[in-house]
């Protein structure tokens, strides 16, 4: 396929919109703060963390075996919710509503993004079949070990390397002439892999491709990136509708309510909308997937609440867990 086709065209490169759907928006760089800088040089270590390395190359090995029909051994689907769901009750009070849309065939999660948390709130209530994998950014996903040890044994991660929003705001920073940033801007480059590549690209669609065929479902975050604040959406990427058109699965809506800042016993809402089914087509055009992608945006849109109020009072280990769950 030509990743080089134009905009215009009936026929649209997938490949290339797969790919944009899993970078920053270029237009929207966030700034540059003291949070923003400390962001970074987490990032930074992460990237070049052995450890974290070892675990997305591992990953990322034992999920190729699947594009070859091997069956990799995994936990139990009870165990690991199970698991997953003893840490979330123990810290905060989930409401689930509307649990019953999700089928019990092959289906794509699609939610909205407040918290890096957000993953396992979403795995520790979903069924236990089919067997989901979290589509999500390995640094973020991997980057402490507790974390490497809970998704390590829940079997459920796709993990994608790309350059963060917060790095390129430095980037650009130091471009413009922010003289304190250039040495990190130098450190991003020479460490953080940015992610893209057509390979790489391809070899996550083989293996999601894979997932899917053999019936079980993929968790994706759709805007690519955190909520500013509750109630509010991102555009969309288009890899989510991507993936569903190609396989015809169906995209479940979701929507994370309360995840955004989070304290002891704060109750979080899960609430899931009707899925949306789109006619399958192996080479999607552009017009199927922009109507595909209004579609579900609007979707999830109508789960959000419009007049969300953060509780007030006490909130205790607030500052302990936003940063322990980052």
């Amino acid at each position: 396929m030509n990743i080089s086709s134009s905009e215009s065209s009936p026929e649209i490169s997938s490949d290339a919109d797969l790919i944009s759907s899993h970078q920053p928006e270029l237009e929207t760089l966030l700034p540059v703060t003291d949070a923003t800088i400390q962001r970074v040089r987490e990032g930074v270590a992460a990237a070049s963390d052995r450890s974290i390395r070892h675990t997305i190359e591992t990953t990322l090995n034992g999920l190729s075996a699947i594009t070859q029909e091997h069956w990799e051994p995994r936990v139990n689907a009870k165990i690991r919710r199970w698991v997953v769901r003893s840490l979330i009750h123990s810290l905060f009070s989930v409401k689930v509503e509307n649990i019953e849309n999700i089928p019990p065939t092959p289906a794509i999660l699609a939610a909205n993004h407040l918290h890096h948390f957000d993953p396992l709130v979403l795995l520790s209530e979903i069924p236990t079949q089919p067997h989901y994998y979290i589509l999500g950014d390995a640094r973020t996903l991997y980057n402490k070990w507790w974390k490497r040890w809970i998704l390590g044994f829940a079997d459920g991660v796709i993990p994608l390397e790309r350059i963060w929003g917060e790095e390129q705001a430095v980037i650009a920073a130091a471009k413009a002439g922010r003289d304190d940033l250039q040495e990190l801007a130098q450190v991003i480059k020479d460490t953080v892999n940015p992610g893209g590549d057509i390979q790489t690209i391809r070899r996550i669609d083989r293996i999601v491709a894979a997932i899917l065929a053999r019936g079980d479902g993929l968790m994706i975050f759709p805007e690519g990136r955190l909520g500013t604040a509750e109630g509010h959406l991102h555009p969309f990427k288009r890899g989510t509708v991507i993936y569903a058109l190609r396989s015809g699965v169906p995209i479940v809506p979701i929507s994370l309510i309360g995840t955004h800042d989070l304290f002891l016993r704060k109750k979080l809402t899960i609430r899931v909308g009707k899925p949306l089914y789109f006619p399958p087509t192996t080479r999607p055009k552009r017009q199927e997937i922009d109507s595909a992608l209004e579609a579900l945006q609007k979707a999830i849109g109508a789960l959000l609440p419009t007049d969300y109020q953060e509780p007030t009072g006490i909130k205790l280990l607030q500052n302990f867990l936003n940063r322990m769950l980052l």
